[in-house]
């Protein structure tokens, strides 16, 4: 499986009163590395969505977190694809701190139109790239 490595500096913002990266900030972060994901296999959500009426959103999600990160942490968040389905996906987030696992997402991301709200066939040149990640 190929990863995609996403470079992330821990800023004051990310943190709550005691310096720890906040538990839902998690969630925007490993948004940011998809989106970094995609953007550099050749797709932008805005074009996507323009071209084809299509969009990911998130249909389940768990989170194991094993150690916090802290302000001024750089971590790297390395996203592979597990499985590629018709209309989903399952991807692994794994938040790496000097090497060490601190936090893993496992979610899975379903394709849908915009306009029905309804989950639709992944389009042809998106499967494509997908498959060469796995």
């Amino acid at each position: 499986m190929t990863e995609h490595h996403f470079p992330l500096r821990v800023y004051y913002a990310d943190t709550d009163a005691g310096g720890v990266v906040y538990h839902a900030s998690y969630l925007r972060f490993a948004e940011q590395a998809r989106t970094e994901m995609l953007r550099d296999a050749g797709f932008e959500h805005a074009a996507l969505l323009k071209a084809t009426g299509i969009a990911f959103a998130v249909r389940h999600l768990e989170i194991d977190y094993r150690r916090p990160a802290v302000l001024d942490d750089q971590l790297t968040i390395a996203t592979k694809l597990a499985h590629l389905g018709n209309a989903r996906m399952d991807l692994e987030q794994v938040f790496l701190k000097d090497g060490e696992a601190i936090v893993t997402i496992r979610l899975t991301l379903v394709c849908m139109d915009v306009h029905t709200q309804k989950a639709a066939r992944l389009p042809e040149e998106c499967r494509a790239v997908f498959e060469k990640m796995m």
